[in-house]
């Protein structure tokens, strides 16, 4: 009898995939760094019996009600607004995400975002390579202190948590927005629930770590940014969209808050002309929060115990 067929949307390591070896026929398109085409996902999608999918594959009706044979769609992110969920259910194929194992790295990556938009790091490197470093002065490349300072975490969930941990190791006083109190993290850590608003006036650091929905979507509008302290900076490792590039662009130009770490955006990947990029004030990451080998090891394991799971037709371990 022939196998299922795994399509997977980036060359990955045949070893991360060694769940669905004997599972399934596994067919990958040939390049690590470049989005599949979506044509080629289309085509690929009718035939296949599982996805391994990216952030930038768009999971939709139209591919969807083309895919007869699909049953699983596994995305290596813990974010899933490329996949219709509801048109996923409407055609009965489970989707399943990687949250958990990327937890404690993007954690890390916010934690040293915050940093270095504090202090400048990337902003002090980059005058050693450019050759501008001739002296030294009071205010040389003086930045912002984090310790005894006052986060403001907007999306506590597992990775709020875990960076409200690491703040609590600076001495930080750490406040939180959810839509429901979480009570872990008022226990563990003394965390303490504020509105959004109450948030963005006390913090001196504001870090979004919301999930983008319809009710996120450019939640941090010029409204939001004006209620910022000056001298706050805005962080950003969630999703692009929850976030008005523009509006953030005029905050920063306008010194209503001091400065931005941002690691995602709105349409990715941006360019070396991209506005915000071009700001000193700003600092920016192509995307990179889960990205250390470790833990995208894992997920790429994670993905595929799911898929095969799936086409065993048992419970996937993280279904969504």
């Amino acid at each position: 009898m022939d196998k299922p067929i795994v399509y997977v949307t980036r060359t990955l390591p045949e070893e991360q995939l060694s769940p669905l070896k004997e599972a399934a026929d596994i067919e990958m398109w040939e390049k690590e760094d470049e989005p599949c085409p979506r044509d080629v996902l289309l085509e690929k999608a009718k035939t296949a019996d599982g996805l391994l999918t990216m952030l930038s594959d768009r999971i939709d009706e139209e591919l969807l009600k083309e895919a007869l044979h699909l049953k699983v769609v596994a995305n290596l992110a813990v974010g899933y607004d490329n996949i219709d969920v509801e048109a996923a259910n409407k055609h009965r194929v489970i989707c399943c995400n990687t949250p958990d194992v990327l937890t404690e790295s993007t954690a890390d990556l916010t934690f040293a975002l915050l940093m270095a938009a504090a202090r400048r790091i990337i902003e002090a490197s980059d005058w050693i390579k450019q050759g501008r470093w001739t002296g030294w002065g009071p205010y040389f490349l003086a930045g912002a202190d984090i310790h005894h300072k006052t986060i403001g975490i907007v999306g506590m969930g597992s990775i709020g948590r875990a960076v409200a941990r690491r703040a609590k190791g600076f001495s930080m006083n750490v406040l939180y927005h959810n839509r429901r109190q979480n009570s872990e993290a008022e226990e563990e850590l003394g965390a303490v629930w504020v509105s959004f608003d109450e948030l963005l006036e006390q913090s001196d650091f504001v870090v979004c770590l919301t999930p983008l929905t319809k009710e996120t979507k450019h939640m941090f509008n010029r409204s939001a940014f004006k209620k910022m302290k000056h001298t706050a900076f805005f962080i950003n490792v969630s999703r692009g969209q929850v976030v008005d590039e523009g509006d953030l662009y005029d905050a920063l130009v306008e010194k209503e808050i001091a400065g931005a770490g941002l690691d995602v955006f709105a349409e990715e990947p941006i360019s070396k002309k991209h506005p915000l990029a071009n700001l000193p004030q700003v600092t920016a990451l192509p995307h990179i929060g889960s990205a250390s080998k470790e833990t995208r090891e894992a997920m790429m394991r994670l993905c595929a115990e799911n898929i095969a799971l799936v086409l065993g037709e048992k419970q996937p371990k993280t279904e969504i």
